[in-house]
């Protein structure tokens, strides 16, 4: 598996910090304290892309990593909008480095996949920056596990490889276990995955009644719709409170606790909303209560279909 580390060649944390609430639902001094907290609690990955809040998420989490920069895992993202195209993807990142006040990161992500974009542009490209040092690492963001394979063999081809992938994954959402994770640990891939806690939907306060994106925001709403995926993150808050813990921060451990080990992406609105998910990093998950969790949602079907060889 490759080895993420910081400048001063320490691992990286466990748990990464994502910065998608920093200048948004989370003011400066908010993001601020919720940027030590995570220091504080030995997180030094942290997640962010160019158009996040405006720029402002870049902005905030650049000024906040200054005086520790060498302890800090950095990490961004590229063509979201307009293409992995050399011209625009080139014009992403110059922007990133602007808001960052940064002239490297450690990993940069293609935001998604472009499939009207040779993979040789996109890819040397990204080389090139690599080669040049401000890069050290490349990662991959929705990507699917085929589209990942034609993608390393270009980037193979040009002297590098992917180095992280980026996918959904959560207990109400596991498509990744069935063909993204087994290419993953193949080729040797870091998996940080987005989204640990459904939209929130893991962390029990719709189940009592509670707003916030699955309520307001009709994507998020669709992509957690359906009803069994509401009746375990009732069964969850149930086991959890049997337990007597956060239901967030079963969620997030019991990811973190899988034979891939995924190094997942946390995040809040605020220190309150961000504790629980700290806590999964010292949470004793033990083989029988992964198995009781993991039984809460369906396990998807494999690759081939063939059941009877699960």
């Amino acid at each position: 598996m490759t080895q993420l580390t910081t400048r001063n060649n320490t691992p990286v944390s466990r748990l990464v910090f994502g910065t998608m609430q920093f200048g948004g639902k989370a003011d400066a001094g908010e993001s601020r304290a919720m940027f030590d907290a995570a220091l504080a609690a030995g997180i030094t990955h942290f997640d962010t892309a160019v158009g996040y809040t405006g720029g402002a998420s870049e902005t905030l989490l650049g000024g906040f990593i200054k005086q520790d920069r060498d302890d800090i895992y950095l990490a961004t993202k590229v063509g979201y909008t307009g293409g992995a195209g050399r011209a625009n993807i080139t014009a992403h990142f110059d922007t990133c480095r602007r808001q960052l006040d940064q002239d490297a990161v450690d990993l940069l992500y293609l935001h998604r996949f472009d499939p009207d974009t040779p993979l040789e542009e996109t890819f040397s490209t990204l080389a090139e920056w690599q080669q040049s040092g401000v890069i050290r690492q490349i990662g991959v963001s929705n990507y699917a596990a085929w589209q990942v394979m034609k993608a390393q063999t270009v980037a193979k081809s040009l002297g590098t490889k992917i180095d992280v992938i980026q996918p959904m994954y959560s207990l109400v959402k596991r498509q990744a276990e069935v063909e993204i994770f087994p290419m993953a640990m193949d080729q040797h891939i870091v998996i940080i995955p987005y989204s640990p806690l459904g939209g929130g939907l893991l962390t029990g306060k719709y189940t009592s009644g509670g707003t916030g994106r699955l309520t307001d925001d009709p994507r998020y709403r669709a992509r957690y719709g359906q009803d069994w995926m509401h009746q375990t993150a009732a069964a969850l808050s149930t086991l959890a409170a049997e337990l007597g813990t956060a239901p967030a921060t079963l969620a997030v451990a019991w990811i973190m606790a899988h034979a891939t080990q995924p190094a997942p992406i946390i995040s809040a609105r605020s220190v309150a909303q961000l504790q629980p998910s700290l806590t999964a990093a010292d949470f004793t998950m033990t083989p029988a209560l992964y198995d009781r969790i993991t039984a809460l949602s369906p396990t998807p079907a494999p690759a081939t279909d063939r059941l009877e060889e699960a």
